[in-house]
Order: structure tokens, then C-alpha cells, then sequence
């Protein structure tokens, strides 16, 4: 019943994929160089770089970071801007359904495992790189769970969580310590509430962008 209520939702508002907004005028300036909905520069052979960041998309987004329009990309864009560049970063995308079952049972299983062990894999082999986890919406809910499962030690390599329309928004980040973390949620986003109802206030997480990266650069 919930999934074919929040299915009607999604359908009747046509508000669940985002893809051109008006977002923050700083991120409007800012040189969109991630302009693919999937990355997987930690599993193609890509070399170590100083910052690994591992993204889960939102329910129903493109490819695996959702299409150049959506928050993963301009966050990565900001973020680039304000480290010196894409060769500073590798962007990873979490590849997993995004189904709405997923989100309605706290996160896709499947999901969760592969980020854990993209956390478990980069921390291996990249020992000198700084790891953020980041998510939209479900792509939220996983970054929790991966991170309730990362090891200790693996939780040290964590330099910074940001989570935007969290779900899950006051649970544990397991061992990651709280000020690392920032969970992003507007006022009146019944996601961030525990509800599944897509209201206006969880699809304009683009804005939130360049504050997100700036947190994440003062941490690495």
C-alpha cells in the first residue's frame, strides 16, 4: 500500500525527478565539468587522488550520481572549485536500483553493502586519500547504513559526511564522528521527517550545493 501510494505520488506531482532548477547563483557560476550521471573513478582504473568522494544517488535519479542537474554533480562541481580542481577529486557513484521499495525499507540492501565496500576497498587501496560519503534522499538512507557497518579503523579514513533530504536525519553515522558530519534538510521536507511524502522542499537540494562543498573543503 505504501509503495503504490508514494508511486501515485510521485506520478501525479511529476515532482520526483528534478532535472532543471533554479538553484543558488554562486553555483550557477561555477563551470559544470560533471556533466555524466554516473562516476566510478575508484573501480575504472582511475588513479589514487587526494579526495575519494563515494555518492548515492536519490530514488528514480539517472545513472549512478543522477543527471548534471541534480545535486551530486553540482556538489562535485563545488567542491572541485574550491580544491583545485577535478584532478583533486574521484567521484564514485554507489550503482544500485533506487527503487522506491529501497527507500521504503530504510535504505536498498544491495546498495548499502556495495558502499560499504567501496568505503572498505578505497580505504585499502588508496591509503593516503581523504574519503566523503555523500547522499541524496535514499542515496541518505545508505550512506547511514554503510557507514553503521564501516569498520573502525575504516571510519577514521572518513574526512566528511554530507547527506541531503535525509530520511534517516538524527540516526547514527556509526563511529564517524559528529563533527565531520552535516545533514542537509529544509524546513517543511517530509522526507527529512520520516514521512514519504514528496513535497516541493525535497527537490531543491541543488541550491544547498556550495555550502555543502565548502564544508566538505574546510575538512580535507
Amino acid at each position: 500500500m505504501k509503495i503504490a501510494a508514494i508511486t501515485l505520488a510521485i506520478a501525479s506531482t511529476g515532482l520526483a525527478l528534478p532535472t532543471t532548477v533554479d538553484v543558488d547563483q554562486d553555483a550557477s557560476l561555477i563551470k559544470r565539468q560533471y556533466s555524466s550521471s554516473s562516476y566510478n573513478q575508484l573501480t575504472d582504473g582511475t588513479a589514487c587522488r587526494p579526495i575519494s568522494v563515494i555518492y548515492a544517488r536519490g530514488t528514480g535519479q539517472q545513472g549512478n550520481v543522477g543527471d548534471s542537474q541534480a545535486v551530486g554533480p553540482l556538489f562535485f562541481n563545488n567542491l572541485a572549485s574550491r580544491v583545485g580542481g577535478t584532478s583533486q577529486l574521484a567521484i564514485q557513484g554507489v550503482t544500485y536500483s533506487a527503487s522506491v521499495s529501497g527507500f521504503l525499507a530504510g535504505g536498498d540492501a544491495s546498495g548499502s553493502t556495495t558502499m560499504t565496500n567501496l568505503i572498505s576497498s578505497t580505504a585499502s587501496r588508496c591509503p593516503n586519500t581523504k574519503i566523503v560519503l555523500s547522499g541524496y534522499s535514499q542515496g541518505a538512507q545508505l550512506v547511514h547504513n554503510a557507514a553503521q557497518r564501516t569498520s573502525a579503523a575504516n571510519a577514521q579514513r572518513v574526512a566528511a559526511v554530507v547527506v541531503f533530504g535525509d530520511p534517516k536525519r538524527g540516526q547514527s553515522f556509526g563511529s564517524i564522528s559528529s563533527s565531520k558530519i552535516r545533514t542537509i534538510c529544509h524546513d517543511g521536507d517530509n522526507i527529512c521527517e520520516g514521512g514519504v511524502s514528496i513535497q516541493p522542499a525535497h527537490l531543491n537540494y541543488q541550491q544547498d550545493a556550495p555550502a555543502a562543498a565548502a564544508f566538505v573543503a574546510g575538512l580535507v
